[in-house]
């Protein structure tokens, strides 16, 4: 299946989707890097950029761990990316004059992770975003201070073989369609 969308949507944003199928090959710290700097572009309030990625590679001495702050559905596919990232924003806008609350630090870093997906396709992988995550024992694993929040968690990889895959996520490796605009955008007052 292929998403259809207008051909004047960047072909990169219709042909970015979300697989579970991972081959476990690693990805160079020089196109990770690249990866976070993508997602470092990202348009924040006030431009305080309140994201931060903690992030182990297969194989690394936190890998392990860090898939294990993840629910166990997500496990089970998960250990197969080349690397395991926590998306974490910072609550507050910290400066000379105090902490302020930061009302936006999950939706900039959303924008974040979003930027982080689109680059990590540009270079020929695929991501994966997921809430399905132990958050209380995420912060713990990842040594998470007191005003930051962990966000999700998001894989990067090449895609693998869906018959890899437990029974029962084989068929749905597939790229998903999306609801019309008329469905998510309202002239207006909002319309449910």
């Amino acid at each position: 299946m292929t998403r259809t969308a207008s051909a004047k949507v960047v072909p990169l944003i219709v042909e970015r989707w979300s697989p579970r199928a991972f081959d476990g090959s690693a990805v160079p710290q020089e196109d990770l890097d690249l990866i976070f700097e993508a997602a470092g572009l990202a348009a924040s309030a006030y431009n305080y950029q309140p994201w931060r990625f903690v992030y182990a590679h297969k194989g690394d001495a936190n890998f392990d761990a860090f898939l294990s702050a993840l629910v166990p559905f997500n496990q089970s596919w998960a250990k197969e990316a080349g690397v395991l990232v926590f998306a974490v924003s910072d609550e507050f806008m910290r400066s000379d004059k105090g902490n302020n609350p930061n009302h936006s630090h999950s939706f900039d870093t959303g924008a974040a992770w979003a930027s982080a997906a689109l680059q990590a396709q540009a270079l020929g992988y695929h991501t994966h975003g997921m809430t399905g995550v132990d958050f209380d024992k995420a912060a713990q694993v990842l040594n998470v201070p007191e005003g930051f929040r962990v966000e999700m968690a998001f894989v990067i990889g090449t895609q693998g073989d869906a018959a890899q895959l437990p029974e029962g996520l084989r068929e749905r490796e597939v790229i998903s369609d999306r609801k019309p605009v008329s469905e998510i955008a309202f002239a207006g007052p909002f319309t449910a």
